[in-house]
């Protein structure tokens, strides 16, 4: 198989030359040029080798026509770092010594930064390095809303807000493409848990399904002009996602006029004839469940191989189908593998681990911080007790599809010994979790009372403790494949706090997972700050921010309930959540995250925008430029952001709008606007923010379009959702 995989890396070469050769450089931008070329090569092409071009020849490939030059389309997990290298038909590491990555934060990490413009470094930089290993597409971002924190996959997707999703995942997709490599946003859509993800109906109505679960997805579509989609594993009213006629014909490629390539999750088809006529255009993972390794001969009995080409032989599916599908994946070649001018490509350089850093420490969000336990002055010499696994497991292992390869991973331990020169550090497993594997647990061969027991006498040594607690990749935990089976903190390390809180109750927290958990223990630490999964230089942002040298301004970008019936997804039974293995009903409808928590004055544990700061800042002055907004107007909200305290730091503005008396159920407020704000200590800026009018319509399920109400409406300004600053009435005529 390596031979073969040889043979056709080298054909791409020689056949995208001669390619080139025919595709003219000067016309190449020119859309009706490229079109006319698409319609010479299926011309030419036998329906055979159409057929081809739309299913898979190996695990992350599909073929192209050799006797054409039309090369092969490379493809790779890595929403958040490049994956390494798989082998050509099973699932085993293919064993290259050049295919090391830069681990970047976790996407739950970028949401929290409430800043667009790193999301564009962000897609900018691993877009390089899909390039420069050849890639043709990058299979993300993710932006599946966060409805359950149980959801094993959370830490892959941008939080639960839609409007947030959108505004980070349109440049990270400009950053990505402008490499010539297309991301490929995923699951498409209402993949929002993993426990039945591959057969599990989804319930919903059209109101929440275009208000929360689609706008990510439209304005990826229409303003980040994404390449490629992945249909998701469910179902939606009894059809599945990767070949589904209502989201992927008539919203998808209708609506918002899509012009790219539906890509299925692996082992994500189940249909011939849906799959000819319901929107996918290429085929992966089918016969292996994704999973398993194949069976013989097993790339032409996908269902969009012999199955297809027979169905278009006996005409019961017209060729203008199939023609359709490779029409697609030619654009997406023109825009990839066959475009003249492409990027080489860059691996591994300063610039892609700055960004990185740069994420990571603008990503950590400070929860509590009382007797300003952080930042530790790393002029004292002191003894720091840091504690727990997650102080040096790695995280870039393990998580399913997005586990990585990663050149250097910086542990939180490392970290802080690096920085803090003049403390004696002393460590404590305190607890174990077991090696990562994919859908199983494996358990600690570690004593896990002797690990207890250590860690209790090292906090009782020590000036200061860092606990470093959360979650990790494991199978149950933020991990592909199933969710997590409870919502408190995994392996015993509530117990290990209390302990630990009895002999020192100077501890500062450091939870590191991509979902909230349970915190009974909150009211006795000292100070609590949530981590992410931070990629390569994870230790060193983490030591960045409790030392001071990075001012944190991360804020969250999902809610934090303090017990779980407190999440509106789980409110309403086990029908909502997570369903009866067979059909699940999405009963809080449009009132998800701080939606529900503020409709229903709910308090949350951490409420949604969320974050503390070293420094203090104070908002003023806010207004509007006027009183009274017609359709299609703007809404200039301008006001001052003033930083009162002692250092440099940075706020998020957030902007919620409100509708009063409103003629149907809504939320309370919804994010309309943001800006994140770089403050000097006792200077203020001034900052102003739009807001498009049709941006507070609603969907009218009675007219299946939106609908803007007229009447008064609130703006709430703040610097998170339950901390508004000033509130101001405005009417649309």
């Amino acid at each position: 198989m390596f031979r073969k995989f040889l043979k056709n890396k080298l054909l791409i070469l020689f056949f995208c030359t001669t390619t080139v050769v025919i595709v003219n450089a000067q016309d190449s931008n020119n859309s009706k040029s490229v079109e006319a070329k698409i319609d010479h090569i299926i011309s030419s092409l036998t329906l055979e080798e159409k057929v081809a071009m739309c299913h898979a020849q190996s695990k992350f490939s599909t073929p192209g026509v050799e006797r054409l030059g039309i090369p092969e389309l490379w493809m790779s997990d890595g929403p958040h770092g490049v994956r390494g290298e798989i082998n050509w038909d099973n699932w085993g590491y293919a064993g290259w010594t050049n295919d090391s990555i830069t681990a970047f934060p976790a996407l739950t990490c970028l949401a929290a930064t409430f800043n667009p413009n790193l999301s564009k470094d962000y897609g900018i930089s691993i877009g390089e390095e899909a390039r420069y290993r050849k890639k043709d597409v990058l299979l993300g971002p993710g932006v599946n809303i966060y409805r359950s924190p149980l959801n094993g996959r959370n830490f892959e997707y941008m939080g639960e807000d839609p409007f947030l999703a959108s505004k980070l995942v349109v440049p990270y997709i400009q950053g990505v493409q402008q490499n010539g490599v297309a991301a490929c946003v995923k699951h498409y859509v209402l993949n929002n848990q993993e426990l039945w993800r591959g057969h599990i109906n989804v319930e919903v109505s059209d109101r929440a399904l275009h208000e929360i679960y689609l706008p990510a997805f439209k304005a990826a579509v229409e303003e980040g002009k994404v390449w490629s989609i992945m249909g998701a594993y469910n179902q939606f009213r009894g059809q599945f996602c990767g070949h589904n006629k209502v989201l992927l014909n008539d919203i998808l490629k209708k609506d918002w006029s899509f012009d790219g390539v539906v890509i299925s999750d692996w082992g994500g088809t189940h249909d011939t004839k849906q799959a000819a006529l319901y929107g996918l255009d290429i085929e992966m993972g089918t016969g292996t469940d994704g999973l398993t390794s194949s069976t013989k001969n097993a790339y032409d009995l996908y269902y969009l191989a012999g199955p297809f080409l027979k169905l278009l032989k006996s005409g019961e599916v017209k060729e203008d189908v199939l023609n359709d599908k490779v029409r697609r994946i030619l654009r997406l070649m023109f825009r990839t593998n066959m475009a003249p001018n492409r990027p080489l490509g860059r691996m591994n350089n300063q610039e892609h681990i700055d960004v990185a850093r740069k994420i990571a420490g603008e990503g950590i969000v400070l929860l509590k911080n009382d007797t300003s336990f952080f930042p530790i002055d790393t002029s004292k010499k002191i003894i720091i007790a840091v504690i727990g696994e997650n102080a040096t497991r790695s995280m870039t292992i393990g998580g399913g599809s997005s586990e990585l390869k990663a050149k250097i991973e910086i542990s939180p331990l490392d970290g802080l010994k690096k920085r803090y020169k003049n403390a004696t550090i002393i460590h404590a497993m305190g607890y174990a979790s077991g090696p990562s594997a994919y859908d199983r647990v494996i358990p600690s061969e570690y004593d896990l009372n002797k690990l207890k027991q250590e860690a209790i006498e090292v906090a009782s040594k020590a000036d200061a403790v860092l606990f470093f607690g959360g979650l990790n990749k494991n199978h149950l935990q933020d991990c592909e494949g199933a969710d997590r089976k409870e919502y408190k903190l995994p392996f015993g390390q509530d117990e290990l706090l209390n302990e630990l809180l009895k002999v020192n109750p100077n501890i500062g927290v450091v939870l590191v997972s991509g979902n909230a958990v349970e915190m009974p223990w909150i009211s006795k630490v000292k100070a609590l700050i949530q981590a992410w999964y931070l990629g390569s230089v994870a230790g060193d942002a983490i030591a960045d921010v409790i030392s001071g040298d990075v001012n944190p301004s991360g804020k969250l970008p999902f809610s934090f309930p303090k017990k779980l019936s407190d999440n509106a997804a789980h409110s309403f039974g086990e029908l909502s959540y997570p369903g009866d293995s067979i059909n699940q009903y999405y009963k809080e409808d449009i009132l998800v995250g701080y939606r529900w928590f503020d409709t229903k004055k709910i308090k949350p544990l951490f409420a949604f925008g969320e974050g503390q700061s070293y420094t203090t800042f104070e908002l003023s002055k806010w207004n509007t430029d006027k009183k009274e907004y017609a359709k299609n107007e703007s809404i200039l909200i301008s006001g001052s952001v003033s930083n009162t305290g002692n250092v440099d730091g940075s706020e998020v503005v957030q902007v919620y709008v409100g509708k009063l008396n409103s003629k149907v159920n809504r939320a309370e407020k919804e994010l309309k606007g943001f800006q994140k704000i770089a403050v000097k200590k006792g200077e203020n800026i001034d900052v102003q923010i739009s807001i498009n009018v049709n941006s507070l319509s609603f969907y009218d399920e009675s007219i299946s379009n939106w609908n803007l109400e007229k009447g008064d409406y609130l703006i709430y300004i703040g610097n998170a959702s339950n901390n508004i600053s000033k509130k101001i009435k405005i009417t649309i005529k």
